[in-house]
């Protein structure tokens, strides 16, 4: 199975790439949603965010974490930052990892991971391709301003707070610019992808080996247990 990964920018429209592979059958598994789903209360890393920042961070005692809370302690703290990646990063790479076996099982000849901080976090070593959304600056500052109501000073503070698109746009096997229409982008999204998408023989052999080599196990097994007899 081919993983291909996804990434890019705040506000460069990343997002609406994912859902437009979605739309064509391809198999996102989307690294945000995994991260609220490992910190839903009673869940380890739950229990470790809350441990190292307090009770503070709950909307209520006991509670789910309030994420703007949480968001505001570690903005302008990069120890904090960092603090948070431990405690939550590999619980998400464990599930994120099931979830690549479970679409494997099923298949599927090629999964995206849709992952902001792919290459921050290290998870573009798990792909075998990546694709970066990517827009001009100044259109990330634009389009936050206007997505979220923020000040200039508070949009610039927050695309700058991430590693730079044009950087992750140098590493990135293929690069989709966003500054033309959504539809234009999600077109192009999707025909890279598509692209890769291995020959169907060779999703074949790679269903089949782990079962013919199973089955050669097994065999080997019977064989020396029979031998013995």
């Amino acid at each position: 199975m081919l993983i291909v990964g996804l990434t890019g920018g705040i506000a460069t429209g990343k997002s609406t790439a994912s859902r437009a592979l979605k739309s064509q059958g391809i198999p996102v598994i989307d690294a945000d949603v995994v991260a609220h789903e490992v910190m839903q209360p009673g869940e380890a890393s739950y229990k470790l965010v809350v441990k190292h920042f307090g009770t503070s961070i709950l909307q209520t005692p006991g509670g789910a974490i309030d994420r703007a809370k949480l968001g505001a302690v570690i903005f302008n703290d990069s120890e904090k930052r960092q603090l948070l990646n431990r405690c939550t990063h590999p619980f998400v790479r464990r599930r994120i990892l099931w979830q690549l076996f479970c679409n494997y099982a099923r298949g599927h000849a090629v999964c995206v991971l849709d992952v902001p901080l792919l290459y921050e976090a290290g998870m573009h070593r798990m792909c075998a391709k990546v694709v970066v959304v990517a827009c001009a600056r100044e259109v990330q500052v634009e389009r936050l301003m206007e997505r979220n109501g923020l000040s200039r000073e508070e949009a610039v503070a927050r695309v700058d707070a991430q590693m730079p698109v044009e950087d992750k746009a140098k590493r990135a096997d293929a690069v989709v610019n966003n500054e033309g229409s959504m539809e234009e982008m999600q077109e192009e999204v999707c025909r890279v992808v598509r692209a890769w998408h291995p020959a169907p023989w060779r999703v074949a052999g790679a269903l089949l080996a782990p079962v013919i080599g199973l089955g050669a196990l097994c065999a080997w097994a019977v064989a020396k247990v029979l031998g013995r007899m």
